[in-house]
């Protein structure tokens, strides 16, 4: 058991230094990759509610349903 916990911490002791490593030489195979450039945030479109009896779409479709359904206007 004791072996087991050993062999464990010896794996995550030779990943490090191979992530170390890996990282001041900038890679593997020691070439060093160009810098990204960093991300622009995204234009946030401004979303605007528009409350239902404030909407001209929503209220022409309630006057075409009470039309329809009585026949006559509201």
């Amino acid at each position: 058991m004791v072996f087991l916990v050993m062999l464990v911490i010896a794996v995550a002791v030779v990943v490090l230094v191979m992530r170390a490593a890996s990282a001041q030489s900038g890679g593997p195979g020691g070439t060093t990759r160009p810098a990204r450039p960093p991300k622009r945030p995204r234009a946030q479109r401004e979303t605007r509610f528009v409350a239902p009896d404030d909407d001209p779409e929503f209220i022409r479709e309630l006057e075409r349903r009470t039309r329809r359904d009585d026949g006559s206007p509201a």
